[in-house]
């Protein structure tokens, strides 16, 4: 197991773990599990989309993806979180294919770098409204 931070003000920090036995799943943006300390409070984020403020949607996926991770991010943010304390990510795309994974993986580095939670990408045919390309919700570890 690797610790995120190995130290912390206010207690434990998720920990990652990627059994070495086990295929390298980090180049692809996620850990294999990430385990929460014995304390510490959950928030379950919502689905986020590629929606900007004023609820556009742009047609590109690659934009709606960097919207939607920086939407993400702001939620994040709002929670008094970084991060470093989401331990889940569940990301819905609309007619996946391989040609979309540089996509995502290039947007999880950005906004969690080393700190990758646990993943799991849902293709699926349709999301909430027509437009709609991605959509990502999270699992935090609040303080």
């Amino acid at each position: 197991m690797t610790p995120r931070d190995p130290s912390s003000e206010n207690g434990a920090l998720p920990v990652i773990v990627n059994p070495p036995h086990l295929h390298d799943p980090t180049p692809n943006g996620y850990s294999t599990a990430v385990v929460t300390p014995g304390t510490g409070r959950l928030a379950f984020i919502s689905g986020q989309g590629g929606q900007d403020r004023t609820g556009a949607l742009s047609p590109d996926f690659g934009a709606q993806v960097r919207q939607a991770y920086d939407n993400l991010a702001a939620v994040i943010a709002a929670l008094g979180a970084s991060p470093d304390r989401v331990v889940k990510l569940t990301v819905y795309v609309v007619d996946h294919d391989m040609s979309k994974l540089g996509v995502l993986t290039k947007n999880v580095m950005r906004i969690f770098g080393g700190s990758l939670p646990a993943q799991t990408l849902v293709p699926v045919p349709k999301l909430a409204i027509d437009p709609m390309l991605f959509e990502v919700e999270a699992v935090v570890l609040l303080e």
